[in-house]
């Protein structure tokens, strides 16, 4: 394929993938639309099943040099997709809502570059990585003893933000994306005769009191050197049974922080909080954390390598004032190896991520293909 051949095989890509989505842990259709599309890539070694459903395409030049990876992400949402598209979401429920096949469509487009580019030193790696809306996927590809030989010196993402000019460059000196996780309280009393709750243990007034102080907690300044949320997001008390004073209940809350240091501190306040009101109300208590995601702090170097690469594009740039409140599991990564996440505008009037009527413009492929071919040049040639 040459030119616009070559830019509409890309586009198709994106487009078969945005209608067959697939949610956190179920991309084995996803990764073989992706492993289908590089098929004929000769100077790619591709290795796949990587934290669950990955898989990761290295273009290797066999001589010593920088190794540098990029990665998207497989995993749509389960979120009923409300448009009126040739190539909506055909299945019901389910719908690629925040823009992931666009990414790996401009990832995939890269790797069609590199088959062509070889680099002539080191190596580069295409990651496809599940299930990062959940946060569990970066973790799992870490962990999976099939990374350890794809360890990268340097890792980039890029994410699409609806509400920013069509093709702005958005970086951050340091932290990009909030730390956030998912925090599950479950209280058991003691079940009871409505007409006699003297008899037994409702955990209603406990919770009740809890989901109060959990809003005063934000206000305590001196605890926390940044930004903090609490938001409750579920609560469920018994049962529906008039004659019934319940036994058991549950909080579901979200947490997020823009500094990991925070989280932690927040996670131990929370802690001491429900113990005390328990305690207090003799009720047992369990707390789990679910889809927990650290915050993405990018390095400094590599945030000039995105800087520059704009600069050689004639894109805007901007700088983050404060860090997304959203967070991406890309933190990880960043956790272990020198890396950045960055963002590309994707317009003004784009409806937001995880909206029902969003789609991701197939006009800005084009550039983040480019961004990632000026990042590659930089580092490897």
């Amino acid at each position: 394929m040459h030119g616009e051949n070559i830019m509409k095989g890309i586009i198709d890509l994106r487009r078969d993938l945005h209608r067959h989505p697939e949610v956190s842990g179920e991309e084995t259709a996803t990764a073989a639309r992706v492993r289908k599309f590089m098929q004929d890539f000769r100077n790619a070694r591709i290795v796949e099943g990587i934290g669950g459903h990955g898989l990761i395409a290295e273009f290797s030049s066999g001589r010593e040099g920088p190794s540098l990876m990029f990665r998207c992400e497989l995993d749509a949402l389960p979120i009923e997709e409300k448009n009126d598209l040739p190539y909506a979401s055909a299945i019901p429920g389910k719908g690629h809502l925040c823009g992931h096949d666009g990414h790996m469509a401009m990832v995939a487009g890269l790797g069609h570059y590199l088959d062509q580019n070889p680099p002539p030193r080191g190596r580069v790696m295409l990651l496809f990585q599940p299930s990062e809306e959940n946060g569990r996927g970066a973790e799992a590809v870490l962990n999976d003893p099939k990374f350890k030989e794809f360890e990268p010196g340097h890792i980039f993402a890029l994410h699409n933000l609806p509400g920013y000019p069509m093709h702005h460059v958005v970086v951050s000196n340091g932290h990009f994306a909030a730390a956030s996780s998912g925090m599950k309280i479950s209280l058991v009393g003691r079940s009871s005769h409505a007409a006699e709750p003297e008899k037994g243990i409702n955990p209603g007034f406990g919770m009740a009191g809890m989901i109060m102080a959990f809003r005063d907690i934000m206000k305590i300044e001196r605890y926390f050197r940044d930004f903090v949320l609490i938001t409750p997001i579920h609560a469920r008390l018994g049962n529906i049974a008039y004659g019934t004073s319940p036994g058991e209940g549950v909080i579901h809350l979200t947490l997020r922080s823009y500094r990991n240091d925070d989280m932690d501190l927040l996670k131990g306040e929370l802690e001491n909080l429900v113990k005390n009101i328990a305690t207090r109300e003799k009720l047992s208590y369990e707390i789990l954390y679910e889809e927990e995601f650290p915050a993405t702090i990018n390095d400094a170097g590599c945030n000039r390598v995105i800087e520059h690469a704009a600069g050689e594009l004639d894109l805007g740039i901007g700088t983050l004032d404060q860090p997304f409140k959203w967070s991406e599991d890309f933190g990880h990564f960043t956790a272990k190896f020198p890396g950045a996440l960055f963002g590309l505008g994707s317009g003004e009037s784009q409806p937001a991520l995880h909206n029902p009527d969003y789609d991701f413009p197939d006009e800005l492929i084009p550039t983040g293909i480019k961004l990632y071919q000026e990042i590659y040049r930089q580092i490897i040639q």
